[in-house]
């Protein structure tokens, strides 16, 4: 019988399972896809450093007006699926007071600022440094007005966290970028972010390094986990695997198993989709069109366009609307060739309405614990968090712990 079995195999329990490990843990880890397939296989690659706030539910009444009557690229919702989202979005206005932003960006910053120290060491020890472009990214922004305001931002952040930026004029992002079709306002240069150009290759590379090391790895149901006297079992093709702990980091899917053992934790989802289109003269570096909701990341399989937020079921078909958008868009910027799949790949990023992952051993049952709910940011953060987990676990809290504690719903 191993000690751990750490359900959920993308960035966060990949993570989960080295940092485990690492400890002296014998580990399983149990994914019904396999390793890097779900979540972690489709986000825009960037390890954000600069991300050290989380995102704020839009508060000014233009904005949510925008979001209303769909404007704005960035959010997409439909009525079908507000029964579900309502409350928690209710709650994550609240929170998203300046107050409450502060706060949670306290502890959120911990998780983020220093999250390629985390990811560097597994980089080195899984050789995948290829994958690794150590450039930095830009915002860029078509309008004087929106340069202006993000331009006071980031000096804001800059003040408070000590994130570092380089500020781009039209002329000087039209010579670092000459594949651009049109002029544009100016662009912020976020240089010390590295990006990724295969994200579920990297986390990939993880797991192998995970099993490498001794650990394994079962294609499994992660909705059978069970209570099996002292510990937990699950089902696995290689049957029924019991351990002492179970660790549930099944990111959007986390609480489905929560809530059949009686915990009420307000996770909700935000749909995003992918395209990878052919670009020979594209972005010399990723970049964010900030006015467009639109991230262009480079990747092996072409450039990779994200669209912001879908407000949707679960099980809701493909909705193309962002997707269309964020190509037009893109087109305005840079000559692209056709699409290089026939459909767009998307997931699900799961959200807590304080804007902070859960963390920490479930109230009512030894030895089940909970690492999910990273919102936009699980495989920038997976690494760092998964270290939070591990000195949790072997009886070392650190100060942010009690932020991210699984009680602060009860």
């Amino acid at each position: 019988m191993v000690q751990t079995i750490v359900l959920g195999a993308g960035m966060v329990g990949v993570s989960t399972a080295l940092a485990l490990q690492a400890r002296g843990d014998e580990v399983l880890l149990v994914d019904r896809r396999g390793i890097g397939r779900e979540t972690s296989y489709g986000n825009a690659g960037a390890i954000q450093t600069e991300a050290v706030e989380p995102y704020a539910f839009p508060r000014s009444i233009p904005k949510l007006i925008d979001v209303a009557l769909k404007r704005t690229n960035d959010v997409n919702w439909h009525l079908s699926s507000l029964p579900e989202h309502v409350r928690p979005l209710w709650t994550y206005w609240k929170n998203s007071s300046p107050a409450g932003h502060a706060r949670a960006s306290e502890t959120y910053s911990q998780l983020v600022g220093k999250s390629d120290l985390y990811h560097a060491p597994l980089i080195e020890a899984a050789g995948v440094q290829h994958l690794i472009e150590r450039r930095g990214y830009r915002c860029i922004f078509r309008t004087e007005r929106a340069f202006g305001a993000a331009l006071r931002e980031a000096q804001r952040v800059e003040g408070s966290f000590g994130v570092p930026f380089a500020t781009e004029t039209a002329a000087e992002l039209a010579a670092a970028e000459p594949g651009l079709k049109r002029s544009l306002a100016g662009a912020i240069h976020y240089g010390s972010v590295w990006t990724c150009l295969s994200p579920g290759g990297l986390t990939a590379a993880y797991g192998r390094l995970f099993v490498e090391r001794g650990g394994r790895f079962a294609y499994g149901d992660a909705q059978s986990l069970t209570q099996d006297g002292s510990g937990w079992s699950v089902r696995t093709e290689e049957g029924v695997q019991a351990a002492e702990r179970a660790v549930l980091a099944l990111g959007p899917w986390s609480t489905q198993v929560t809530a059949r053992l009686g915990y009420r934790i307000p996770l909700f989802r935000k749909r995003g989709y992918h395209r990878h289109f052919e670009a020979a003269n594209g972005p010399r570096i990723s970049m964010f069109d900030a006015e467009r909701g639109v991230f262009l990341a480079r990747m092996n399989q072409g450039l990779r366009l994200t669209t912001g937020a879908e407000f949707t079921r679960m099980d809701a078909p493909i909705n193309w609307s962002q997707i269309r958008r964020a190509e037009l868009s893109t087109r305005e910027l840079f000559d692209m060739g056709p699409a290089v799949e026939a459909d767009p790949w998307f997931g699900h990023r799961p959200c807590l309405p304080d804007m902070l992952p859960v963390l920490g051993e479930a109230a009512r049952h030894p030895g089940l614990w909970f690492h999910f709910g990273h919102a936009h940011q699980g495989f920038t953060a997976g690494p760092a968090s998964a270290h939070i987990l591990a000195e949790l676990m072997s009886g070392n809290p650190l100060p942010l712990t009690r932020a991210l504690a699984p009680g602060r719903f009860d």
